[in-house]
């Protein structure tokens, strides 16, 4: 005679223990009532908010005619030293020119102009654009960096930072509408000569300046309309020329030279006569070489450096700090986070509850993604909380150093409360799933560290030979900041990076060579991968 054994009696789950939201209350329950998991909780949060005070340097920064002082951090570039050697001082730096908006700008170059009132146009045809470029100490060679510019503006008047808006030839970006620095749409393409000249035109109307380009003088298109607030009836217009050559590791920043050739000078307004201006200045002592006009029967030559642009990367000379300082908390505040999450899940089987869990929740990729929903729900409160406070005091600790390196909008700033949060909730999530892959809390915690923590390590300290001048493609951090989970860190850049700046983008500066939302986007790959590798190896393994 046979006798079967019974099955172990579990009780039939009713439809409110089988939700989803159920289990999920259940894990929340398991979390909340471990003490040192809730006190870790905290301690991130405390974390990230103190780092507000170790991010935020009152001594601030300064620039000398040719190189950064920094009170803080290696340079960003060639021509740019740390601490306050020299024997210049903070009080002693001149301050970064500011745009119409508020932002720090670069506005130096050769400006061959003259007073205009009321309503007009300027019409000119360029021929050439050439100019010398920097390829070592003190040493130059034809040729244009690509946003080297030449062409005609008119601009409220000669001091730096006044409203302007221009039409130019560049070194390889073709004809460029640009206009109060951080403004840019592009027109015709392709390089100018002799054989296949540009011919530019601005056109006022108010405080509204519309300009157009032609590749013959007769058949014109609009490039771009744009309103200058506050605009004066007599403005200065002219002819300009700029180097734009802050992207260059050899020289500083106005290293470079470019030359345009400008014929058919045309002006609606009555003539006065040509004045030549260094704006931002020039000589022995300023940061720039003169630039030059030459005026002969048929041309008008015009040779500048300098640039008119924001002023970013490696560009900006100015004492203040970008406002992600404030957030220099988030690599500690990550440490208590990662462990925590990584213990959610390792626990379990430490403990020998794993199998208690699977019985209670049978279909185990649910209870994974219960885990994952209250880990990561932790991490994004946490990381709420901890990112609002550190930017409500650090701001302020920051601000009493000089302004900001960039003016950051409410947006920004929500952005990097909200992304700072995100960042948190993925680590916490892929921490998680690092955790049930390898169920052992100290090799999950090192796993973690190693693809999130090491590589921002390595962005600041690369290899030695295993990064080129500027920390990589595209801006600081090179491939650390790129491919790992660390990239997810650019969500709290506060500096904008601009396609029409030639200059060096390090992180020392405090950008990222993705932008925010890419960067978040690659630690959620991560998580989503490790969280399906950990859905796979918990079905197919054993308790």
């Amino acid at each position: 005679m046979t006798t079967e054994t019974a099955a172990p009696h579990r009780p039939p789950l009713t439809p409110e223990r089988d939700s989803f939201w159920y289990l999920v209350h259940a894990e929340w329950t398991k979390f909340r009532t471990v003490r040192g998991w809730v006190i870790a909780a905290g301690v991130t949060i405390v974390a990230i908010a103190a780092g507000a005070f170790l991010g935020a340097d009152v001594s601030g920064g300064c620039t000398t005619g040719h190189g950064t002082i920094s009170g803080t951090s290696s340079g960003t570039s060639s021509g740019t030293s740390s601490g306050t050697s020299g024997g210049t001082s903070a009080a002693a730096c001149p301050a970064q020119p500011t745009g119409p908006g508020g932002e720090p700008v670069q506005d130096v170059f050769f400006f061959a102009h003259q007073p205009v009132t009321g309503n007009g146009t300027i019409t000119v045809q360029l021929t050439s654009l050439t100019g010398q470029v920097s390829v070592g100490p003190n040493q130059t060679t034809p040729g244009l960096q690509p946003w080297s510019k030449a062409g005609i503006i008119i601009k409220q008047n000669t001091s730096p930072g006044s409203a302007y808006a221009a039409m130019m030839v560049t070194g390889s970006n073709g004809v460029r509408m640009q206009w109060d620095y951080v403004d840019d749409t592009p027109g015709l393409a392709g390089r100018v000569s002799a054989s296949s000249p540009r011919w530019l035109r601005l056109v006022r109307d108010g405080g509204t300046i519309t300009g157009y380009d032609s590749a013959d003088g007769t058949h014109w298109t609009p490039v771009g309309t744009v309103t200058l607030e506050g605009l004066t009836s007599t403005v200065q217009a002219g002819l300009f020329a700029a180097g734009a050559a802050g992207g260059s590791p050899y020289a500083d920043n106005f290293g470079t030279l470019a030359t345009g050739v400008f014929r058919h000078v045309g002006l609606s307004w009555p003539a006065t006569g040509w004045t030549g201006t260094n704006v931002g200045g020039a000589g022995p002592n300023a940061p720039v070489p003169p630039g030059s006009f030459r005026p002969s029967a048929s041309a008008l030559t015009v040779s500048g450096f300098g640039d008119i642009s924001p002023a970013a990367g490696n560009t900006y000379a100015g004492n203040g700090q970008s406002l992600q300082r404030a957030l220099a908390g988030t690599f500690f505040g990550l440490i208590p986070l990662i462990v925590v999450a990584a213990m959610f899940m390792t626990a379990e089987y430490r403990r020998g509850l794993i199998g208690v869990s699977l019985t209670a929740a049978p279909r185990r990729g649910r209870l994974l993604a219960a885990k994952a929903v209250v880990i990561g729900a932790v991490g994004f409160v946490a990381g709420l909380v901890a990112a609002t406070v550190a930017l409500a005091v650090g701001k302020p600790l920051l601000l009493r150093a000089g302004p900001l390196a960039w003016p950051a909008s409410l947006l920004t700033e929500a952005r990097m409360v909200v992304g700072t949060a995100a960042l948190l909730a993925v680590a916490a999530v892929l921490a998680l799933a690092i955790g049930a892959l390898v169920r052992r809390s100290a090799a999950a915690v090192a796993l973690v560290i190693l693809v999130i923590l090491v590589p921002r390590l390595l962005a600041f300290n690369p290899l030695p030979g295993s990064q080129p001048h500027g920390s990589g493609p595209g801006g600081g951090g090179g491939w650390p900041l790129q491919f790992t989970p660390a990239a997810a860190l650019s969500v709290q850049q506060a500096v904008p990076r601009f396609h029409q700046l030639s200059a060096v983008y390090s992180l020392t500066a405090g950008y990222y060579p993705l932008a925010p939302w890419a960067g978040l986007a690659v630690e959620c790959a991560w998580a989503a991968a490790a969280l399906a590798l950990a859905y796979y190896l918990l079905r197919r393994r054993d308790a």
